[in-house]
């Protein structure tokens, strides 16, 4: 990753956090986009002037188009794009849940990494290569009581991966996603106070780390992942786990 820039949504914690801060040891450049500024310039200070914070709102295609210009105007190009941002709540019935924030989770979780990849793909056709990678889910082939709009988006942004690897894989460009599994972040703690469905049940202990998706998506922009160009990596997967290092 030495002197690839990487632009990643959600930056400001969780996964995100913890992706720029590999990303940026690795000796990447990285941009870090999300709705708070505040949290994003902490973490770009502690990075140095390999990292550039940006306000960016996924769900708005003007918002994320701008980010890309910065990254390129910034520092000359756009090699990877790591589509991060995602929320769970409403966590709900669908026979209770608010239409209007069901809308906002869609708006988020699915429109928002088709605007990543419709700002970033001219960038990288233009330049014939780059690297598209989306933060999957279990719940994207998986329905689980409560989530139908995660669920729902989730399976969505598959399918995106999958036309953007069949539209783009003559251009140079690499299109995936990663499944992480559960992961100890601040979602797990909303998931646990809805106590609806297996997934709040689960101990602190049984999530893995940040740090783990971030080594994963490290190790899906060398050519080691490309057999699983247009897919979905899952972290459960013993074999991946062993073929990125993690113990």
């Amino acid at each position: 990753m030495q002197d690839k820039t990487v632009l990643i949504t959600g930056a400001s914690r969780g996964i995100g956090a913890a992706t720029a801060r590999h990303f940026a040891a690795l000796g990447a450049n990285v941009v870090l986009a999300a709705r708070s500024t505040s949290a994003l310039e902490d973490i770009a200070s502690e990075i140095g002037d390999r990292a550039l914070a940006v306000s960016c709102d996924v769900s708005r295609y003007d918002d994320v188009k701008a980010a890309v210009t910065a990254v390129t105007e910034r520092f000359g190009g756009l090699d990877v794009l790591i589509g991060n941002a995602g929320v769970i709540e409403p966590i709900a019935h669908l026979s209770e849940v608010d239409p209007d924030e069901w809308d906002k989770v869609i708006d988020i979780n699915l429109k928002g990494v088709f605007h990543g990849m419709r700002a970033a793909l001219p960038v990288m056709k233009e330049a014939g290569s780059g690297t598209i990678i989306t933060i999957s889910s279990g719940a994207a082939t998986s329905a689980l009581e409560g989530w139908s709009h995660y669920c729902a988006s989730k399976a969505a942004a598959l399918m995106l991966t999958r036309a953007a690897d069949k539209e783009n894989r003559d251009h140079g460009i690499r299109v995936l996603g990663l499944s992480p599994g559960t992961v100890a972040t601040d979602m797990q703690h909303q998931i646990k106070a809805s106590g609806m469905n297996p997934v709040a049940q689960l101990d602190w202990s049984d999530h893995i780390p940040p740090d783990w998706p971030a080594r994963a998506l490290a190790w899906m922009c060398t050519s080691q992942a490309d057999g699983w160009l247009g897919q979905d990596i899952s972290l459960r997967n013993e074999d991946i786990r062993l073929a990125v290092g993690l113990t």
